[in-house]
C-alpha cells in the first residue's frame, strides 16, 4: 500500500467519524518519535555512520514508518529511497556491499523477508554480502491491515537459509546493541523489529553476542524462552506466576538461525519444562528451533506457543495479542497448562 493510498483511506488512517475507531490517533502516518519510543533505528544508524563511512541506508517508501528519516536528515547523501521496489532494494544493497559498503535496508517485514526472500537468499546470503535487511512491523503488529501486511512466517522462511544471521530485536536498547554488533558481522543478516512501541525490557544497552541468549530471570519450575515482542510478556507472566509460588526462568533467545543450544539444554536440565513464546506461526519458528535441540535430550514437558498455523483475524494489535493469548494473561495461562502436564 502506498503512502498516498494510506492518506486517501479514512478507515486505514483510523479517522472515521463513526462510533468505531479502528486505530488510536498515534497510528496515523507521520507518527512522531514520542509515539514510537522503540524505533531508534535511524537515530542509531546515523550515530554509527558518524564514524563509519561504509554505512548507507535504504528504504522502500517507508522512511517515516520505520524512522529511517532520522538517518536521512543527518546523512542525506548516504540515504536512498527505492520507492515501492523492495526486491530491487535488496538486490541493490547486495551490489553496494560488493563495493565495500555496509547497507541497511528497511521496510515492513512482510515486504522484506517474505516478498524479498529470493533476493535475501541468492543475492545476499549465498555470496556472503554484508547486507542488513531490516523487517519492521513484524508478526501481526500491522493489525487490521490484514494478512498481506502480517509477517508470521518470516523466521521459518529465513532461518533455514545458509549463511544468514536471523536476529529479533527486543526493545529500543536491545535494537541499539544489535545494530552496533551487526556492523562488523561477516555476511548477510535479517533483523526483525516490532512496531516501534515495544515495552522496555532492557534499561540500558546490553552487551550481546549473536551466539548467546540472555537469561533475564532465574527459575526452577519451568523456563519460558521468548523472542522479540514476547519477551516482555514472558517476564510479566513470570512475575504473575511468582505470586502463586511458581518460579519461572525467562530467556531472550534473540538469535533464531543458530540458537543457543547450551541455554536450551540448561533449561531442560534445571527446570524440567520449557515453554516457547513467539509472535510467529508455531510452525518453523523459535519453537521449532528449540524442539530441534530437545530431540537429543531426555524428554521434558515442552510446548510451542504462538499463532496457530492459519491466517489470523483482522483487528487492532492489542486485541489480536489477547485473542491468541500472547499478552501477559495469555502467556500465564499457557504456562499453567504446561505445568499441569509436568505435575
Amino acid at each position: 500500500m502506498t503512502t498516498e493510498m494510506q492518506d486517501e483511506s479514512e478507515i486505514f488512517r483510523g479517522t472515521t467519524t463513526g462510533a468505531t475507531q479502528l486505530r488510536d490517533k498515534r497510528s496515523v502516518r507521520g507518527t512522531p518519535k514520542a509515539g514510537m519510543p522503540a524505533f531508534v533505528l535511524g537515530e542509531e544508524l546515523a550515530d554509527l555512520a558518524e564514524t563509519d563511512p561504509r554505512i548507507v541506508v535504504g528504504t522502500a517508501d517507508l522512511a517515516s514508518a520505520n524512522r529511517t528519516n532520522d538517518f536521512r536528515d543527518r546523512h542525506p547523501h548516504r540515504f536512498v529511497n527505492f520507492s515501492i521496489a523492495e526486491k530491487n532494494m535488496i538486490t541493490a544493497a547486495a551490489g553496494m556491499a560488493s563495493c565495500g559498503l555496509i547497507p541497511y535496508v528497511a521496510t515492513f517485514a512482510s515486504f522484506s523477508a517474505i516478498l524479498g526472500a529470493e533476493q535475501i537468499r541468492t543475492d545476499c546470503a549465498y555470496p556472503r554480502m554484508n547486507v542488513r535487511v531490516l523487517g519492521s512491523h513484524s508478526g501481526m503488529s500491522m493489525g487490521f491491515y490484514g494478512s498481506s501486511h502480517h509477517a508470521l512466517e518470516d523466521l521459518a522462511m529465513l532461518r533455514c537459509i545458509a549463511d544468514l544471521k536471523v536476529v529479533c530485536a527486543t526493545d529500543a536498547n536491545h535494537l541499539r546493541a544489535v545494530l552496533r554488533a551487526s556492523v562488523e558481522h561477516p555476511g548477510a543478516m535479517y533483523i526483525r523489529l516490532g512496531r516501534g512501541r515495544d515495552p522496555v525490557v532492557y534499561d540500558t544497552v546490553p552487551d550481546i553476542s549473536f551466539d548467546r541468549a540472555i537469561r533475564l530471570r532465574e527459575g526452577q519450575d519451568l523456563t519460558i524462552i521468548a523472542c522479540g515482542s514476547q519477551v516482555r510478556a514472558a517476564l510479566d507472566a513470570a512475575n504473575e506466576l511468582q505470586q502463586d509460588g511458581i518460579s519461572a526462568r525467562v530467556v531472550d533467545m534473540f538469535t533464531i538461525d543458530t540458537i543457543d543450544a547450551d541455554e536450551v539444554r540448561s533449561a531442560a536440565e534445571d527446570t524440567g519444562a520449557i515453554l516457547t513464546v513467539e509472535e510467529h506461526n508455531i510452525t518453523g519458528g523459535l519453537g521449532s528451533a528449540v524442539a530441534e535441540v530437545l530431540l537429543d535430550l531426555p524428554r521434558v514437558p515442552f510446548r510451542k506457543h504462538g499463532v496457530p498455523d492459519k491466517f489470523v483475524e483482522v483487528g487492532p494489535p492489542a486485541a489480536l495479542y489477547a485473542h491468541y493469548r500472547l499478552d501477559k494473561a495469555g502467556v500465564t495461562e499457557v504456562a499453567r497448562e504446561l505445568l499441569a502436564r509436568k505435575a
